[in-house]
């Protein structure tokens, strides 16, 4: 009988409903010191078992199936045949973004849900590896990550943190390359770049911009923020402005290290990003600050340095310079080399432009990719036109639903 007819006996026959209430109240049930709530939580355990039980002996593989009907609804694992027949391998590592991917604030606390954090324990207790991969500092991941998955879990070999958008990389327990810093290769003439950035950005700002903006970011990254609610129509004018203020600028300090006049390296820094990003010419033209030269014809040393240095965009948030040679597929990979996978088929889960370059890394045979609904719109645009793995707000937990069915699926043998 082919996998399809299967599933979808497995669905009519049995209470999946049900089965995956109990699973789910047996893995998220909190320490209690009550004899009484053990008592149901035994109660459930054991109910759940005999459910379990009764699907194992009705089907060939009956253990995968039950477990499947356990863990995803009749559309997640529906959806994870279709990945299966699509790639036919299952997922060997997680690569998974923290805000607004894996948390959110606006219906999580901003806290990773217990949910998710008993779906990622599964992963790892069946072998799968898991890549944080964030802007935030290895300090801030590292201790609510402990928090929520456990000191063994991220001390156990099997998990890597990608901190500061690829600055650096930290796999615990494994000696000298437990904590490995990426920015170390970087060119002095580029580290020059950046140190000049920070210490301008602000201090030379217009007065709107000082006042309406805070800095975030490392050595290597330098990003205005808002200090406006995220996404409002003040937050979103101020950083429209800092993007524009934000490319003056860095023309302004390639300028100085070039033999090219200045007028002429703002022109082309506009319109080299204007070009590689519809977002920021938007931004460009609504401010009158489009440039009409042709990026190309920019002079090699300048263009040298473009190539070198990303400039973001993301409306009523950000407006960020960023090294390309410290970014999270870099980190990925080194953290990937360091857990010894040496051919990934990954999950990759993020909301924004950073994370756009990961899905488009692992949609080169590395693997499937998956954002929230409110993801920036080149992200929903990629992940629509993949595999449309795409959750609410806050449901994370959905996509590692399916992808834990796919996992047991890829151990079926026909």
């Amino acid at each position: 009988m082919e996998r399809y007819d299967l599933l979808y006996r497995l669905y009519e026959e049995f209470e999946a409903d049900t089965l995956r209430a109990y699973q789910d109240f047996v893995e998220v049930f909190p320490p209690i010191d009550s004899r009484v709530a053990l008592e149901h939580w035994r109660t459930a355990s054991d109910e759940l078992a005999r459910r379990k039980d009764a699907i194992s002996g009705a089907f060939d593989h009956g253990d995968v199936f039950a477990e499947i009907a356990a863990h995803a609804t009749r559309e997640q694992a529906f959806s994870a045949l279709d990945l299966h027949s699509k790639y036919g391998r299952a997922v060997n590592v997680l690569v998974l973004d923290v805000d607004e991917t894996l948390r959110s604030a606006g219906n999580t606390d901003n806290e990773i849900p217990r949910e998710t954090l008993a779906l990622l324990t599964e992963f790892h207790e069946g072998g799968v590896p898991i890549v944080i991969c964030t802007g935030q500092t290895l300090e801030n991941v590292k201790g609510f990550m402990i928090q929520g998955l456990g000191s063994e879990i991220v001390h156990s070999g099997a998990f890597s943190i990608v901190y500061e958008a690829g600055t650096g990389v930290f796999t615990p327990n494994h000696g000298a390359e437990t904590k490995r810093l990426l920015y170390e290769d970087l060119e002095e003439s580029i580290v020059s770049i950046f140190d000049a950035l920070r210490s301008r950005v602000l201090r030379e700002a217009p007065e709107e911009l000082r006042r309406g903006c805070h800095l975030q970011g490392n050595e290597f990254n330098v990003t205005m923020k808002p200090n406006f609610e995220t996404g409002s129509p003040q937050a979103t004018d101020l950083i429209d402005d800092a993007l524009v203020y934000e490319l003056d600028l860095l023309a302004e300090v390639l300028a100085d290290r070039t033999d090219d006049p200045p007028e002429r390296v703002r022109e082309w820094t506009r319109a080299f990003y204007a070009e590689g990003d519809s977002e920021i010419r938007t931004v460009l033209e609504g401010a009158d600050a489009t440039s009409e030269v042709d990026p190309d014809e920019a002079s090699e040393s300048v263009l040298d340095l473009l190539e070198r240095i990303d400039v973001a965009y993301y409306e009523g948030d950000a407006a960020e310079i960023g090294s390309r040679e410290l970014n999270k597929v870099v980190g990925i990979e080194a953290a990937l080399e360091v857990l010894g996978v040496e051919d990934p088929f990954a999950l990759v889960m993020g909301d924004s432009k950073s994370d756009l370059r990961v899905m488009e890394w692992a949609a080169d045979g590395r693997g499937i990719a998956a954002a929230p609904e409110h993801a920036s719109q080149d992200v929903l645009e990629h992940v629509l036109g993949t595999d449309e793995l795409l959750f609410n707000r806050g449901r994370s937990a959905d996509v590692l639903r399916t992808v834990y069915a796919l996992n047991r699926l890829t151990t079926v043998t026909d």
